[in-house]
């Protein structure tokens, strides 16, 4: 039995569905927040990605500033930034802007991947490798561009000193748990898509973790899939599109979310390459009850502080649904856990 509260978020790539306009998609994005915020959601967390037809959220702090104007209570932010592909100075003025604008309601995750593949990332930046070894200085380097102590440096984000924008260190492997734990800040691990190293990460994560000045003891996140509709069946067919988008995205196809189609032989003998399953291990797909059982176990089997989730389906309505129907059942878990 889960025997804490959970706090349960969104994270948004902002997916462009076939036929949908980037406009479209933006404008959906803002109606899935606002939707959210009623729902009891904690957070809306945007992605960075880049040269991807299926994902918008490619300018994420642009798009983090559209979500937090158009809500009222909803933390928004980052899930994340990808720091290797900036400055930090110029990624601590721009949420120290956003900080300034929509007091105590931006958060800043930030990772080390590239959000994209090997030659775009090249094209971000032509020595991302190097600059991704250096992911633990950066992160220091926008700590101190918020503290007020760095009013007495030469180069300053004079936008940010001393406005509460908090961090999240993004993982999607063991490297960020450590530094997570060592700097005392929260983590996020990404098990929607990185599931081999889940509980090794979250282990070391908890086992090293130094209270800081921000936070006393651990806190985790888990993205986990998330596809619900009123019957079984229906959230299968439902999820038809995620699955195509997985399978595009391993073989190197690039392309817009797909509408669900029916299910061939052909498609399950897809969905059981070894690959799929590895990726999606933590999909949750089916009716509201259906996916109760399978998140209440899966907070039992980590024991995390928050669930982050992932719900990429072809029509906007049904999204918004599906995450609507997953907020009654984190409200009816958080119900019944004992405290």
């Amino acid at each position: 039995m889960q025997t804490k509260h959970v706090a349960y978020s969104i994270l948004e790539l902002a997916i462009v569905s076939k036929g949908q306009s980037l406009l479209e998609t933006f404008n959906h994005s803002l109606k899935l927040a606002q939707a959210a915020e009623k729902s009891g959601y904690k957070r809306f967390w945007l992605t960075e990605h880049h040269n991807s037809d299926a994902i918008g959220s490619s300018a994420t702090s642009i798009l983090i500033g559209k979500i937090a104007e158009g809500t009222e209570r909803i933390r928004v932010g980052s899930g994340g930034i990808m720091l290797p592909n900036h400055s930090p100075l110029i990624v601590a003025e721009q949420f120290g802007t956003l900080g300034v604008l929509h007091p105590n309601r931006i958060d800043l995750g930030l990772g080390r991947a590239p959000g994209t593949d090997r030659d775009t990332a090249s094209a971000i930046r032509s020595d991302f490798y190097q600059a991704a070894m250096s992911f633990p200085n950066d992160v220091q380097e926008i700590q101190n561009y918020f503290s007020e102590e760095n009013a007495s440096e030469k180069v300053r984000a004079t936008v940010a000193e001393g406005v509460n924008v908090p961090l999240y260190i993004l993982g999607s492997s063991v490297e960020s748990a450590h530094l997570a734990a060592k700097k005392g800040l929260p983590y996020a691990f990404a098990s929607h898509f990185a599931t081999p190293q889940l509980f090794t990460a979250l282990d070391i994560y908890r086992s090293e973790f130094r209270p800081s000045e921000v936070l006393e003891k651990p806190y985790t996140f888990a993205g986990v899939n998330v596809v619900i509709a009123d019957t079984d069946a229906e959230a299968e067919f439902i999820a038809t599109s995620l699955y195509q988008m997985i399978i595009n995205l391993l073989s190197g196809k690039r392309d817009y979310m797909q509408p669900p189609f029916e299910i061939t032989d052909e498609f399950k003998e897809l969905c059981q390459h070894p690959a799929v399953q590895k990726m999606l291990k933590y999909t949750f797909v089916g009716s509201k009850a259906t996916v109760k059982k399978k998140v209440e176990s899966f907070l039992e089997e980590t024991n995390v502080d928050e669930l982050i989730a992932v719900t990429n389906i072809y029509d906007g309505k049904a999204r918004i649904k599906s995450y609507q129907l997953f907020a009654e059942v984190m409200q009816e878990l958080n119900t019944a856990a004992v405290v």
